[in-house]
């Protein structure tokens, strides 16, 4: 498993990514309402962050889905997950599970 956490907001927009491509705005509201409105991504730290993932080979830009709807906006770039970034991904989500399962050893969540 690898040492390094991934930021907060690069976990959120690779679980975005992980069921589908999408384009920032579309990970910007899936995050947004996943989190109950607790994460914003404010279009500074996405668009940075998604610039930053792809040169680290976690996501890639894609073509436009042909099931993109036809009034969608053409020049929205869409993002695909890559297996680096799903395997980060995975390694992520099994670091917080051991947080959790200690944390419902010690009682503190049931």
């Amino acid at each position: 498993m690898s040492r390094n956490a991934l930021k907060p907001q690069w976990f959120h927009i690779l679980l975005a990514l992980a069921g589908e491509d999408r384009h920032g705005y579309g990970i910007m509201t899936e995050v947004l309402s996943r989190t109950g409105g607790t994460m914003k991504l404010w279009p500074g730290v996405l668009y940075g962050s998604l610039r930053r993932m792809v040169d680290a080979g976690l996501i890639r830009e894609v073509v436009n889905p042909s099931e993109a709807p036809p009034d969608d906006n053409k020049e929205r770039r869409y993002y695909r997950i890559t297996a680096r970034g799903r395997r980060a991904l995975t390694e992520e989500a099994e670091r917080m599970a051991q947080y959790v399962a200690i944390a419902r050893e010690r009682s503190v969540i049931t």
